[in-house]
C-alpha cells in the first residue's frame, strides 16, 4: 500500500504580537469587519523622559492666589554673612548640607522655597539661628 493517499499541510505560523499591532495588520482587521481596539500609550514613541506636566506648567505661572513662599531677604543676607564670617564659599557650604550650590544661591537671594531640612543644616553647619526669634 502506498502513501499517496496522505496529505500534508503546510501552515504559516501565526503571526506574532509585534505583527498583529502593524498599522496594515490593524487595517486589514478593520476591513474584515473584526472589533479593534487601541489605544495610545501614554508617552508612547517619544524619548522624553521628563515631560513637563500641566501642574508644574500652572506652579511656574504663579498667580496673586497662587505664589510660591520664598525664604526671606534677611535670612539670605544672614546666611550670606555667616557663611563669609566662615570663609566659605557658596559651593563649600552646598557641599558641607549635600544639597546643589544652585540651592545656596537661592537661599540668598531670597529665591529659595523654605524647606526646614536645609535650614536646620545650613543653621548647624554655620552655628547661627535662622528661624525663631
Amino acid at each position: 500500500m502506498s502513501e499517496w493517499d496522505t496529505v500534508t499541510v503546510l501552515r504559516k505560523k501565526a503571526p506574532k504580537a509585534s505583527q498583529m499591532k502593524s498599522e496594515a495588520a490593524v487595517n486589514a482587521a478593520r476591513r474584515q469587519g473584526i472589533a479593534v481596539e487601541t489605544q495610545q500609550k501614554w508617552g508612547a514613541g517619544s524619548n522624553k523622559q521628563h515631560v513637563t506636566t500641566k501642574n508644574t506648567a500652572k506652579l511656574d505661572r504663579e498667580t496673586e492666589e497662587l505664589k510660591h513662599e520664598s525664604v526671606p531677604l534677611s535670612m539670605g543676607k544672614l546666611i550670606q554673612q555667616g557663611r563669609q564670617a566662615k570663609g566659605m564659599s557658596q559651593k563649600d557650604l552646598a557641599t558641607k548640607i549635600n544639597e546643589k550650590p544652585q540651592v545656596v544661591n537661592d537661599y540668598e537671594a531670597g529665591r529659595g522655597i523654605p524647606n526646614n531640612l536645609v535650614i536646620g543644616k545650613i543653621e548647624k553647619v554655620l552655628g547661627i539661628k535662622l528661624r525663631g526669634s
